[in-house]
């Protein structure tokens, strides 16, 4: 995002044309997550991160040669493929190295490298896009996937796939309803952030006046507050994890709902985007969620995780667009988010109410969940 302003002048399109390589690669996270959870269902998780670390490597050196902006929008969804995948099986691996009580503790150590993305990259990006040219900033991400896929190649436990491992057995978690509400919660109640943070550099420029030097700075207040989220959170969530997901969704919708008065001010919307990215710690809980719906479809379930964060992606920024199309300004994308964000607390609501119907049914005690055998049984260190 911070280099699209650099590659949209050397590509001859506008910048409304040049965001969809943004979106090209989001879809690219929505279509590749499934499709490669299941279709590599009987593969080592070692040998499939490694591999989908080196495709990510070679997409992303691919965008920095892209000639033309057709082939920019066919590298950048290219590069999206294993986003999804990825992380989701990344988080796996996190969870079967811990003991039960501390698998949201470790998926939120792996998503830690989100956040400090949006601390160091997001200036980054935007320091390289001025001083040495936007394809550098791709060149630099290629150079840091290699090494991750060679670090992960030596580090990574050895594993062995579960012999009754499939493609079929992992189509099973969309048979759950609690997985499609898991997921329903994560693609409507976080479209809220992506709402404000999609539109932000221009708010902080025309309506807190700043300089647009400032303006990465206040990018990092907000990964702050995501780094903060996911060091914090997840100590409560192994505890309660839907209860932590509701108080989240309704942190949320409070600190969207004051964006449009904290926005006016640099210091009162630096600590509002800070909650608000503190809020993000929502992905890392429902990643935990869903390794305990999935049943057996642990893979799927986990790598859907990241597709739905992508359709919040493409689903805040559209709504508030409209918004502002329509005539309400900038901070009204903070009334569109508070909005996703209640929207999301009420498929939550659904979520809990059925899971405690379930619970009743079945004579069960409110306890958590036992760690699932494939965590135990599949990886070997």
């Amino acid at each position: 995002m911070r280099l699209l302003h650099y590659f949209a002048h050397d590509l001859a399109v506008d910048e409304p044309t040049a965001g969809h390589v943004i979106s090209a690669y989001a879809l690219g996270v929505v279509v590749g997550a499934p499709i490669i959870a299941v279709l590599s269902a009987r593969l080592p998780r070692r040998t499939l991160l490694v591999s989908l670390m080196t495709l990510f490597a070679l997409a992303n050196g691919l965008s920095a040669l892209s000639p033309s902006y057709e082939w920019m929008l066919a590298f950048r969804f290219l590069s999206g493929l294993p986003h999804g995948a990825y992380f989701g099986i990344a988080a796996l691996v996190a969870a079967s190295l811990v003991p039960p009580e501390k698998r949201t503790m470790a998926v939120g150590r792996v998503l830690l490298g989100l956040t400090v993305a949006t601390i160091i990259g997001v200036p980054a990006a935007n320091w390289l896009g001025q001083a040495v040219g936007w394809r550098w900033g791709f060149a630099v991400v290629m150079a840091l996937a290699l090494t991750c896929a060679v670090m992960v190649a030596i580090f990574a436990p050895v594993d062995r796939p579960s012999a009754t491992a499939s493609p079929w057995r992992e189509l099973s978690a969309l048979r759950s309803k609690q997985v499609w509400l898991t997921l329903g919660i994560g693609a409507i109640g976080f479209g809220g952030l992506f709402s404000v943070y999609t539109y932000f550099g221009s708010t902080l420029i025309d309506v807190t006046h700043v300089s647009p030097t400032v303006v990465p700075l206040v990018f990092s207040a907000f990964g702050i507050g995501m780094t903060a989220g996911n060091l914090f959170v997840p100590r409560y969530a192994d505890r309660a994890i839907m209860p932590t997901a509701g108080i989240l969704l309704v942190w949320s919708a409070i600190v969207l709902a004051l964006y449009p008065l904290a926005a006016h001010n640099i210091w009162t919307v630096s600590l509002d985007v800070m909650a608000l990215g503190f809020g993000g710690a929502l992905a890392t809980v429902l990643q935990t969620r869903l390794m305990d719906v999935a049943g057996e479809a642990q893979s799927l379930a986990a790598a859907l995780n990241h597709s739905a964060f992508n359709v919040a992606n493409a689903l805040g920024p559209w709504l508030g667009g409209m918004a502002i199309a329509a005539g309400y300004g900038w901070t009204s994308t903070g009334w569109v988010g508070c909005g996703l964000a209640l929207c999301g607390l009420i498929v939550w609501a659904i979520s809990r109410g059925l899971n405690d119907e379930e619970r009743h049914a079945h004579g069960h005690v409110d306890s958590p969940p036992d760690r699932h055998p494939r965590f135990a049984d599949d990886t070997s260190q």
